[in-house]
């Protein structure tokens, strides 16, 4: 399915939609890295949040502190979650796993 032809206002508006969604996850796993949000908290955001649910699994992990590429992939694996799964996309039983894993503070 090729993508649609869009005009020049269009476009610039896509752009600024993208941009701002960067914006809105790369605010999100700062906060997460700080510390000031847990997991919980994130899953919780991404029920609400179509932008939040749209980040990956893996993105949100690697954000977490004492999480690196590795820990998050280990247990990615470990708990069956596919590397290119989204928050929007875990499922009940695959949600209380990583939830599990991350005690609430």
């Amino acid at each position: 399915m090729p993508l649609p032809e869009l005009n020049d206002d269009a476009r610039h508006e896509a752009l600024n939609k993208a941009a701002e969604a960067r914006k809105l996850r790369a605010e999100m796993k700062q906060r997460l890295k700080a510390g000031e949000i847990d997991l919980h908290q994130v899953l919780a955001r991404a029920d609400d949040d179509d932008v939040i649910a749209k980040t990956r699994v893996s993105e949100v992990l690697e954000a977490m502190p004492k999480v690196g590429r590795v820990r998050a992939r280990r247990l990615m694996e470990r708990l069956d979650i596919s590397s290119s799964r989204r928050l929007r996309g875990l499922g009940v039983n695959q949600r209380e796993r990583l939830l599990a894993e991350f005690p609430q503070r």
